[in-house]
């Protein structure tokens, strides 16, 4: 009978080298516990097999023992914690977010605890850069290419009235105005019904603007406008730019029997600011940035055999003003609201996931590097349902479950115990040997 000796210990050596390395991986999940995006490592084991010299295999072979042989990580999804904070984002999903550190690196990662800094640049604690896709002014799409987030802290530009919309309805029972009687907005004689709005110039100044019907016969109205008092002229196309016609251009209307629109087909009437000006003597149009007319949507007027009534008065121009706040919705847009209630889209924060992420190779500070292992990144800009969705105000806590670490390391703190004791029963019977006569 061989006894082996040097193999016994071996086994019990790297069965406590094992044991060991599974608490290491154990206090690391317990030590970020609290860490917010954290995801836990997990050990795994092999068994060590030993060969013949010439490379057969033996059917009664021991084993050598066991080696670490990989660290894991877990992506389970945490919890999720309300903070109110707008720029506090959790994913709640599959995902990362990108951010760019000093040096150039791209490292994903779960924490979303972001704020500004001095130059208004959204970064996490570290100060790597939250990347994020512009939106397109124009076109209103974010664009193909990642960037940091600067959250814009000035004044909105103002915008001129290029269009708006009315929703009311004219009384059928209505008198017709005798034809003999021109037009005047101070002579109540001389139309049916009224209201009015509030429109902007080019660079933001507040002017009231009078809407005035008269009825004609029983089907026909005409519309008048005034902006400031001022009788401007209005038509059912583009008007021709005037700058002081003797009679200002009225807009017709005609409705069915059913009492919807008819004519204009298009349900559009256009005003013509050209021959306004402000009452410093400025023309509307006074920068010469867009065209003096603008064009209101009628298709939701009616004429039916009740009260005149108004329900909705409604355009797009606005005055400049400050800065109110921002928030990033559940599809990652940030979008910045300013103290008159305009709300911009400004750039939409993207998710990333890779066909492997257990092969992204860890940096720290809960971040990630892209490797050949986790395969390329892919980014989602919608609610693609393989991504996750982002919600502000809130923080993915670690998935760390503490009653299961804890029952882990007991298992561990076992088999260490354990395997001091084979080598502790090898070195009893290996003295036993060594004290034979």
């Amino acid at each position: 009978m061989a006894f082996s000796a040097g193999g016994s210990f071996q086994q019990g050596l790297s069965g406590l080298n094992a044991a060991q390395r599974g608490l290491e991986v154990i206090a690391n999940n317990v030590s970020n516990a609290s860490v917010v995006g954290f995801k836990g490592s997990e050990a795994e084991f092999s068994d060590v097999f030993a060969r013949a010299f010439n490379g057969a295999r033996s059917t009664n072979g021991i084993g050598l023992g066991t080696s670490l042989a990989a660290v894991t990580q877990n992506f389970k999804q945490g919890n999720i914690n309300v903070t109110g904070n707008p720029l506090d984002l959790a994913i709640s999903g599959t995902g990362f977010f990108k951010v760019q550190a000093a040096n150039g690196d791209n490292i994903y990662t779960r924490n979303g605890q972001m704020g500004l800094n001095n130059e208004g640049v959204i970064v996490n604690s570290r100060g790597d850069r939250l990347q994020g896709f512009p939106i397109d002014a124009t076109t209103g799409r974010p664009s193909d290419v990642a960037q940091s987030i600067t959250v814009p802290r000035g004044n909105i530009p103002p915008a001129a009235t290029r269009g708006g919309n009315l929703e009311l309805n004219l009384d059928a029972r209505a008198t017709a105005i005798d034809p003999a009687l021109t037009f005047d907005p101070g002579n109540l004689n001389t139309f049916n019904n009224s209201t009015s709005m509030t429109v902007y110039d080019e660079l933001g100044g507040a002017h009231i603007m009078g809407i005035y019907m008269r009825k004609e016969s029983s089907n026909d109205w005409s519309v008048f406008a005034t902006v400031d008092g001022t009788q401007v002229d209005i038509g059912t196309s583009p008007v021709a730019v005037t700058t002081a016609p003797a009679q200002s251009t009225a807009a017709s209307l005609q409705y069915g029997v059913d009492g919807l629109l008819v004519t204009p087909a298009n349900a559009n009437l256009t005003v013509d600011m050209s021959r306004f000006v402000t009452a410093s003597g400025v023309p509307f149009s006074s920068t010469g940035v867009a065209p003096n007319q603008f064009t209101f949507d009628m298709s939701n007027t009616t004429q039916y055999g009740s009260s005149f009534v108004v329900q909705n008065l409604g355009q797009d121009g606005f005055e400049s003003s400050p800065f109110a706040g921002f928030d990033v919705g559940a599809d990652g847009m940030l979008t910045i609201s300013y103290a008159n209630g305009q709300l911009v889209k400004h750039a939409q924060v993207g998710l990333y996931r890779f066909p492997n992420p257990e092969g992204l190779q860890p940096v720290g500070s809960n971040g990630w590097l892209a490797t050949n292992s986790s395969g390329p990144e892919l980014v989602s800009l919608s609610e693609d349902t393989a991504f996750g969705i982002i919600q502000s105000g809130a923080l993915e806590e670690s998935n760390i479950d503490l009653t299961a670490e804890l029952v882990a390391m007991i298992s561990a703190q076992r088999v260490y115990q354990a395997n001091s004791q084979t080598i502790k029963t090898q070195d009893s019977i290996f003295q036993t040997i060594t004290n034979l006569r």
